[in-house]
């Protein structure tokens, strides 16, 4: 992340500013829409400098994927003394230094890494525990299936990531925003609101969805069960 000195200069090596650029551009382009020029151009280098550095954009991509991962382990450690309720990707919003994490995210998750993938695994890990916690404090029902209810909800979460342009086309809503913003987050209002009910008030009728619940019983006449 951009740190700076006395004085406001900017004491990153030209690694590290290389890399910062990186993220940010790929996460405005997209790793295919991103060159070695644009990328050189935000770090106030020469292109050249990007690859003797890094040797090529894809070693350059893969230490930010392990970069990312770093910062938002770091991040989640305070998110997780708050307590991240029901949102598993609270940790990531309005992360420190500027960097768009989360929209370099949305750009690069469906790509897939072992750094990304290790990420994940971390954050469903983070999720059941928060899940856990609002159980025992009484606020959140128990689950016959901790860790999945975890993964979905944090399924759900980074598909709507992903899609976040249809969120705001759809929605008006920005879900990389920093939501201490004000306006943020009455904007995000029109994408929680709704999650908030399905949450609070369930979707479905619960004869239906217990008649639903049977037919995924693996000792049901209805077939395979997947739990």
């Amino acid at each position: 992340m951009a740190e700076a000195v006395a004085g406001g200069q900017d004491d990153r090596t030209a690694k590290a500013r290389i890399r910062d650029s990186a993220i940010t551009t790929f996460a405005t382009h997209g790793v295919d829409g991103a060159s070695v020029r644009l990328i050189a151009e935000g770090a106030g280098v020469s292109p050249p400098l990007v690859i003797h550095h890094f040797g090529s954009k894809e070693a350059l991509r893969r230490a930010c994927d392990v970069h990312v991962a770093a910062v938002i382990r770091e991040q989640k450690r305070a998110a997780i003394a708050a307590g991240a309720g029901l949102d598993p990707l609270a940790a990531l919003r309005g992360v420190a230094g500027g960097l768009p994490l989360l929209r370099y995210l949305a750009r690069t998750l469906a790509d897939g890494t072992e750094e990304v993938a290790a990420l994940l695994d971390d954050l469903v890990a983070d999720a059941e525990g928060y899940l856990a916690e609002g159980v025992e404090a009484g606020v959140l029902k128990p689950s016959d299936y901790p860790r999945q209810r975890a993964a979905v909800l944090l399924l759900w979460s980074l598909g709507a990531l992903v899609l976040n342009e249809h969120v705001g086309r759809l929605l008006g809503a920005d879900l990389t925003a920093d939501l201490s913003d004000p306006e943020a987050l009455a904007a995000a209002g029109a994408y929680f609101g709704p999650v908030l009910e399905l949450f609070g008030q369930g979707l479905m009728d619960e004869g239906y969805a217990e008649r639903l619940r049977e037919g995924l019983d693996p000792d049901s006449a209805a077939g395979p069960g997947w739990r």
